[in-house]
């Protein structure tokens, strides 16, 4: 039996996700091509396009419309998402979309109507599902080996911040927490998240905390199985970028992630040395290949991918409770969060 032609990628934003997603489907996703490239600043798909055979344009909207995309991969910035959510599903075609899918609930809703009424499909970039440490650890919750899950906790320690001034208000909570929020939603299997309690501050660039930009931020989430999360991010770790979770339980416990590239330590008179990753590329690479495998296999199969919009905005509204956690100082309910944020 003949293979099927290779599923041709329209690829949105070419910023520095955009750029480690076009060579990882070129280089490392059997059975698709990327096949166009789009960005609204003039003339910035072009190089990215040339480097992979690609046709590229400056409207995005031309790009979803062309008759050679069967599927669009979303990696513009956070704020057109939603919106291009909705141009990807109007034009009958299924899409993936990096984190956040939208930076409100109301957009989130408009962006899954939209993909509901289509008939399509979208898959949200949650990498920490395709990680091979993180999935073993998920099988390991769901097989009951740790037993009923009580404590939980995952981090995010990013290196740095290279521009402060660049970064949003409250992007460790919808940009950076909000990977932590899936995975401990994903780790614990039927459960809900009730109530959070989130602290932060701007301890990295304090100059900036009149801003809203902060840095180091502690969560604590109640789910309806009893269980206590902790969720906490960094934007100052040293020595890379460092992802980790662990699951205790009854019976048990699971832990995963530590940042070292490898299994090799090195001992010396000097002590003993593990090499670290320096940025999430580079420590989630197979990760990134998996999530953009499985957009493939769910296009040819004609089914939903493992993680969909619906857990997006599951992620988002923790995300959303945090900051309002926040700024009461205070324990948030979860469903009344939500519900003032679809309101508002």
């Amino acid at each position: 039996m003949p293979l099927p032609p290779p599923l041709r990628l329209g690829l949105v934003g070419t910023g520095r996700i955009g750029t480690a997603h076009a060579r990882t489907i070129a280089e490392r996703v059997p059975g698709a091509v990327l096949a166009a490239v789009a960005d609204v600043r003039a003339g910035a798909a072009g190089p990215l396009a040339d480097t992979y055979g690609a046709v590229a344009f400056d409207d995005p909207q031309a790009l979803i419309d062309s008759p050679d995309v069967d599927a669009v991969v979303i990696t513009a910035s956070s704020t057109a998402h939603s919106d291009l959510i909705v141009a990807v599903a109007g034009a009958g075609k299924p899409a993936f979309c990096e984190k956040p899918a939208s930076m409100t609930l109301a957009e989130m809703d408009r962006a899954l109507a939209a993909v509901d009424a289509a008939g399509t499909t979208l898959q949200v970039g949650f990498n920490r599902r395709f990680d091979a440490g993180f999935a073993a650890a998920h099988a390991a919750v769901v097989a009951g080996e740790v037993g009923q899950v009580q404590l939980m906790r995952s981090l995010t320690r990013d290196p740095g911040l290279a521009n402060p001034a660049a970064v949003p208000p409250w992007t460790v909570f919808t940009q950076t927490l909000i990977h932590d929020f899936d995975t401990l939603l994903w780790l614990n299997p039927g459960a809900s998240p009730v109530e959070v309690y989130a602290t932060a501050d701007a301890l990295v660039a304090p100059d900036f905390a009149d801003a809203g930009l902060l840095d180091t931020a502690v969560v604590v989430i109640t789910f309806d199985n009893g269980a206590r999360a902790v969720a906490e991010a960094s934007f100052s770790a040293a020595y890379g970028y460092d992802v980790r979770a662990e699951v205790f339980g009854s019976a048990g416990m699971v832990t995963v992630g530590d940042g070292a590239l490898t299994t090799a330590r090195v001992s010396t008179s000097a002590g003993r040395r593990a090499d670290t990753a320096r940025g999430d590329v580079e420590l989630m690479g197979d990760a990134y290949a998996g999530e953009l495998r499985e957009l493939v296999a769910a296009v040819r199969e004609d089914r939903q991918p493992s993680v969909t919009g619906h857990d997006a905005r599951r992620a988002l509204a923790v995300a959303l409770a945090c900051v309002e956690s926040v700024k009461a100082h205070a324990p948030v309910t979860v469903t009344q969060a939500q519900a003032r944020a679809v309101a508002a």
